[in-house]
């Protein structure tokens, strides 16, 4: 019994294209057959099998992110260090 095939066209980023076809590539597999795995697996799970997120960075991280670009802009005056040393120093007068 032969099996029955269709067609799907998708339009893709050229870049996200070619960093995809490098990996699979890398890994063994085309295109073609790792969106046939992916569909499978969808069938099987009934559900997408990967985490689908949109990482957002925390609101520390964004403050933290804020208060170097603050020390590097010269808002916010920093203790300068020569070296290791003189940081571990200074570490260990506060101990």
């Amino acid at each position: 019994m032969a099996s029955s095939t269709s067609t799907i066209n998708v339009q893709v980023d050229t870049k996200t294209k070619k960093e995809a076809v490098k990996i699979l590539k890398g890994l063994g597999l085309n295109m073609s057959t790792f969106i046939n795995m992916a569909l499978i697996q969808v069938v099987k799970r009934n559900d997408i099998p990967f985490e689908v997120e949109n990482p957002k960075p925390s609101k520390e991280l964004l403050e933290a992110l804020k208060e170097g670009e603050d020390i590097l802009n010269g808002k916010i005056k920093t203790k300068k260090y020569h070296n290791a040393k003189e940081l571990i120093e200074d570490l260990e007068d506060k101990s």
